[in-house]
């Protein structure tokens, strides 16, 4: 196992102080990215997804907000248990969350293909407290691109064709303007790091996040590989 270099504090501030600069660069170019982001143009739904078993439809999502957040997660029909690595995702996402993105007039929610019993099932096992429905017998899975199948339509992740099937983690953003909704944006694969809390706190840490494809190498006892389900 590699450690970092034992220095003295003088010398561990001048190195820290120069990252800081890096990290302030870092910070406004994500700033920029973030009000480019803002400015992408939006899509108007015009189809009716329904949820459910037909129950709600995609503006009940909302809850009566201005913006809703939907995480895609992982959770084919025929599977008994939901994807490990969504798994770790949702058990992040604490009723202390939703209740900041609320204040600000959005909600979050999760849409998996499963049907609602499954959800419901797991749901409770897991002791959640979120919203999350069931697009069981709707294209929305498809149209998003977070389920994969040639049989249904040309598949394509992250923007781009893949030679792939099945389901895919993802999130997607929508706005709702006087009852028509907007899809404004979607991110896919690693960047849905930036909507979990752990990687961003283990990025801070020295050993980082004992991933067998991170710089330096040998910090760790032990690597995992870059699956973010968090078993121990």
């Amino acid at each position: 196992m590699t450690l970092p270099e034992i220095v003295s504090r003088e010398e561990w501030t001048a190195e820290r102080t120069a990252l800081l600069e890096r990290e302030k660069e870092l910070t406004r170019a994500r700033d920029a990215l973030s009000a480019d982001r803002r400015r992408l143009p939006m899509v108007e739904i015009d189809e009716d997804y329904r949820f459910d078993d037909g129950a709600v439809g995609l503006l009940d999502l909302f809850e009566g907000r201005r913006q809703l957040i939907v995480g895609h997660f992982m959770f084919d029909p025929e599977w008994e248990d939901g994807c490990p690595s969504c798994t770790a995702g949702a058990e992040e996402m604490s009723d202390g969350l939703r209740d900041h993105l609320a204040v600000r007039d959005v909600t979050l929610a999760y849409v998996s293909r499963a049907p609602l019993p499954t959800i419901e099932r797991y749901k409770a096992k897991k002791g959640w407290t979120f919203p999350w429905y069931s697009s069981f017998g709707s294209a929305f899975n498809y149209d998003f691109h977070v389920t994969l199948d040639p049989a249904v339509a040309p598949t394509e992740y992250n923007f781009r064709p893949v030679d792939i099937a099945g389901e895919m983690p993802g999130l997607s953003c929508f706005l709702q303007v006087d009852g028509r909704v907007f899809h404004t944006y979607s991110q896919y694969a690693r960047g849905a790091e930036w909507t979990g809390g752990s990687y961003a706190f283990l990025d801070l840490t020295a050993l980082g996040r004992q991933e067998d494809w991170e710089e330096p190498k040998g910090r760790a006892d032990a690597v995992r590989d870059a699956t973010p389900d968090f078993q121990r």
